[in-house]
This record gives structure tokens, C-alpha cells and sequence, in this order.
């Protein structure tokens, strides 16, 4: 059976949004974390906004530092999450899901094919989060306060949800990249 990781960074007081606006450090351990997404998974799950603004960036890069990634997610399949989206065939190899989100994840889950990641993409994160869909959750945890006015990976009135710590490392810019598994 195939499982759903997600990898997002994070600020110490919980912000996932707008990394680019606080992260201030993408180094050697950060990216091959994120290299490690790319050999192990082999489908997308997205979000409507992410998916919308990264529809229009991704197709276009050919070149550069980020040629390896924008390869790989073009010519992987993505599953677009969205309630606003009515089509998502301006991004090659995209699906939209229509119906209920659980059956379609455990669909792909049963599904050939190495793991699924859900990239970017906070709300769907906590979407299937509180549905118990994520297999892991692996957090750049970067040593800031993000501050007030941006979206948390956890809203304040979520329900209690356990986790298992599976490892924790430092990186050289000071990033602690945590991984963890659901504790049943």
C-alpha cells in the first residue's frame, strides 16, 4: 500500500504560509530532505491554491537550479484538491478530485506506484491530517517567529492528534528536520 508524506516548513510558532517571506536559509540537508521526496514518490496531491500558483511557474522552468524539480513535477500525475477549481487542465498530467476526499486519497493509496506526497499545500495538509490520511509528516521546523496575520499548519481550536517522533536531525543553517508517523 502506498502512503501520503508531506513535508512543509514551518516556523517555531506553527506558520506554514508564505515560507519565502521568512524562510531565511535553504541549505545542503534541506534540499536533499526534499531530494529524498522526489526518489520516493511518484504522485502529487495539491491544493487548489497551490495548485494555481504554481500551474503558472512550474511548465515554464526548463532551465536553472530548479530544472530537476520542475522535470519531475511536470511529468508527474497531480491530484488537485479544491471546492473553487472547476478544471485543471492548464497543468499537464492534473486531475481534479471531485467527491469525497477520503475515498479518493485510500483509492490512490491502494493504488501501484510509490508514495504520494502532498506538496505545499497547509489546508489540504490538515485536511487529511484530521482524516488520519498522512502516513508521515516530515516539518523543516526553522528557528523563527513568523509572527501574526499568517496561516498555521494547526488552527486554535484543533482536536488532540498524536504523533510519533520517528527522527530529528539539525541541519547547518539551524533547521531541525523532524519526521513523524501517527501514533495509533
Amino acid at each position: 500500500m502506498r502512503r501520503v508524506v508531506s513535508g512543509l516548513f514551518i516556523s517555531l510558532d506553527g506558520v506554514v504560509q508564505a515560507p519565502n517571506e521568512w524562510q531565511f536559509e535553504f541549505d545542503e540537508e534541506m534540499g536533499a530532505s526534499l531530494a529524498d521526496t522526489l526518489e520516493t514518490a511518484d504522485t502529487i496531491l495539491l491544493g487548489g491554491n497551490t495548485f494555481t500558483e504554481w500551474a503558472g511557474y512550474w511548465p515554464t522552468v526548463t532551465s536553472g537550479e530548479d530544472a530537476g524539480f520542475a522535470k519531475w513535477i511536470n511529468e508527474s500525475p497531480k491530484y488537485v484538491v479544491s471546492a473553487t477549481l472547476d478544471s485543471v487542465d492548464d497543468w499537464a498530467n492534473s486531475t481534479l478530485i471531485k467527491g469525497d476526499l477520503a475515498t479518493a486519497v485510500n483509492e490512490l493509496k491502494a493504488g501501484e506506484g510509490k508514495d504520494i506526497t502532498v506538496a505545499g499545500s497547509p489546508t489540504l495538509v490538515r485536511s487529511l491530517l484530521e482524516m488520519n490520511l498522512v502516513d508521515e509528516l516530515v516539518l523543516l521546523i526553522h528557528p523563527v517567529v513568523a509572527g501574526e496575520g499568517r496561516n498555521k499548519l494547526f488552527a486554535e481550536d484543533a482536536t488532540l492528534r498524536k504523533l510519533r517522533l520517528v527522527s530529528a536531525r539539525p541541519t547547518s543553517s539551524g533547521v531541525i528536520i523532524a519526521t513523524y508517523h501517527p501514533a495509533h
